[in-house]
């Protein structure tokens, strides 16, 4: 038991609110990466950052501040055009930022105000306490994370380090994962005498569930390097299976990560993994699938298993058509919340699978 019979229904809408707000936060910081409005706040102020400019001094004195940043000098400067408009401009971007961060400082309301009030009234066991805590501390270190990266656009290029976004998403997805797990548990009690059931699908599960956690770190690292710019067609890049100049970078790895051994961009690399992962990571749930249909499994088992592969083929088309149209940002936020979905049906279908009631 993970909560006191009291205490189990308002437990469990409390962290499915949590996992919803966490769920939006991610689609949010998805919009702002595409619109570009990651570096528009070029200060952490944790309490008085939660307000925006107010007057129109304000909104100078931000404007200020970002004029001073790389982005601006070397992307925005021209493009946002001069006096008001260049102002206007400016907010558009400044709003999504802002969201972004006041809906982390939202959630850590959301999380801190119910616990301490639900750990008082004794709704809490030993089980979940250090469970609940870990999250709090991961969602605090995912506000860290958020700067850290934001830092990291505002020195020489006008734009973030692709691995520090790849952590802040990760970080994200990893805290909505936890999440859903500990709803899993209060939901499906442990049942240790069905856990030795099915031992090859929980181990190509375990296989599908690394690579769809890989595709998700080199999702970031496109998305840092704006690697869906390039190659925008879909199977071969620009007319072949692998582009010219792809793995021309020595050492070899660092075509794998996007860096470059001079000063020229390197993407074509990380935007082939991605492309590759997806297929591979599509047959390994289709083997899957596959397994599950000639297993006796329960019935929401089976269930889980055909709603993974139906997201798998639904995710790997918003994939090709955010690549065929070069990332507009409703395919890309639609994109990143097909990968958030595919990792939550993975983990209801495996929690289900190691043995539950």
């Amino acid at each position: 038991m993970f909560t006191s019979e009291k205490g189990k229904k308002p437990v469990t809408i409390w962290l499915y609110s949590g996992l919803v707000l966490v769920f939006v936060m991610i689609l949010v910081g998805a919009i702002t990466r595409l619109t570009e409005s990651g570096l528009s706040i070029t200060e952490w102020n944790v309490v008085t950052g939660s307000i925006p400019p107010l007057s129109d001094e304000d909104w100078y004195i931000e404007f200020e501040k970002y004029k001073a940043t790389p982005e601006y000098e070397l992307k925005n400067k021209y493009a946002f055009g001069s006096g008001e408009e260049a102002l206007s401009n400016f907010k558009k971007i400044y709003f999504w930022e802002w969201f972004h961060r006041f809906l982390g400082r939202f959630i850590g309301v959301v999380f801190l105000v119910p616990f301490l009030y639900f750990l008082k009234k004794n709704y809490f066991t030993k089980k979940i306490t250090p469970r609940l805590l870990f999250i709090f501390l991961l969602g605090g270190f995912q506000g860290f994370l958020g700067w850290y990266m934001v830092k990291s656009g505002l020195v020489n290029e006008p734009r973030v380090s692709h691995y520090r976004l790849a952590m802040h998403l990760c970080t994200a997805i990893t805290t909505l994962g936890l999440i859903w797990w500990l709803i899993l548990d209060i939901r499906h009690p442990y049942n240790k005498a069905l856990s030795n059931k099915f031992p090859l699908l929980k181990r190509m599960w375990k296989v599908t569930f690394v690579l769809l956690a890989i595709q998700i770190i080199y999702g970031a690292f496109v998305a840092g390097k704006d690697a869906g710019q390039l190659y925008n067609t879909w199977p071969l890049m620009d007319g072949s299976f692998v582009a010219e100049g792809t793995f021309n970078q020595k050492p070899l790895y660092l075509n794998l990560i996007g860096e470059s051994a001079n000063e020229g961009p390197n993407v074509a690399g990380i935007q082939f993994i991605h492309r590759t992962l997806g297929i591979v990571l599509y047959i390994g749930i289709l083997i899957l699938w596959i397994m599950s249909r000639v297993s006796n499994l329960r019935f929401d088992e089976r269930s889980l298993a055909n709603a993974m592969f139906i997201m798998v083929n639904v995710q790997f088309a918003l994939g090709v058509f955010t690549l065929l149209f070069a990332v507009p940002i409703w395919l890309g936020v639609l994109h990143q919340a097909g990968a958030v979905l595919l990792l939550m049906i993975s983990l209801y279908f495996y929690h289900q699978l190691r043995g539950t009631h």
